[in-house]
């Protein structure tokens, strides 16, 4: 359990793929405008992630070394293949705007790395669950970007969730008068907005490290 813990704190905190790692940052500056897209996108790299993983891990006894990223990349084409008719089979409208991004999940090097780094040197449980929690705390980053970025751009949230659940509008949060902001909305938004968040992260940890320092001197014995 202890193993799985670390594996989920990494994910989530420690090795964000996004807040730490600084990876995929083309879809999370192009997709991030709304809540709905940005959650939708880090759902579907999540699952692509997880299987990939699960895949790699299952496999890597008999995938030749010197092979291994071509065979590496053409299971992920594979799986996003998968991902890619499903989304387009049922949720065709947020397939459209999703566009290209979802194809591109196979060269988004958040899903290699975990692959090539992780899943083809550990168990399969142990891989599958870190494909998981990598693609949660992509999710959850990309979802903060969206909120915020839907909420001062457009004044509302939940913004085209009628795609996913039809007779369902978006809440208006802001005044109906609101005349939006540009910049939230467009990829300079996007790059502030992030800049804040690992800012943010960078400080919770520093203020972190100073309480487990502080914590350590005080407990420690009295030296002559």
């Amino acid at each position: 359990m202890s193993q799985f813990s670390e594996i989920t704190r990494n994910g989530l905190w420690k090795q964000n793929p996004i807040l730490t790692q600084v990876l995929g940052l083309c879809p999370t500056l192009a997709i991030t405008t709304s809540l709905i897209n940005s959650f939708s996108l880090g759902l579907a790299t999540t699952l692509v992630m997880a299987m990939s993983n699960f895949a790699v891990s299952a496999l890597r006894s008999f995938i030749p070394y010197e092979i291994r990223i071509p065979v590496f990349i053409l299971i992920i084409a594979a799986l996003v293949t998968m991902v890619d008719l499903a989304m387009n089979a049922w949720l065709h409208d947020l397939y459209l705007i999703l566009g290209i991004f979802i194809p591109l999940i196979v060269t988004n090097c958040i899903v290699l790395a975990r692959v090539e780094a992780y899943a083809a040197k550990n168990p399969v449980l142990a891989s599958t669950w870190d494909g998981a929690m990598m693609g949660i705390g992509l999710t959850l980053v990309l979802s903060v970007l969206g909120i915020v970025r839907e909420l001062i751009g457009q004044g509302t949230l939940f913004s085209g969730i009628e795609m996913i659940v039809p007779g369902v509008q978006a809440i208006q949060i802001l005044p109906e008068d609101y005349p939006g902001f540009l910049v939230a909305v467009l990829p300079p938004g996007a790059f502030f907005i992030l800049g804040l968040l690992i800012a943010s992260r960078n400080w919770l940890d520093a203020r972190a490290n100073e309480r487990a320092k502080a914590l350590l001197v005080q407990h420690s014995p009295i030296q002559a």
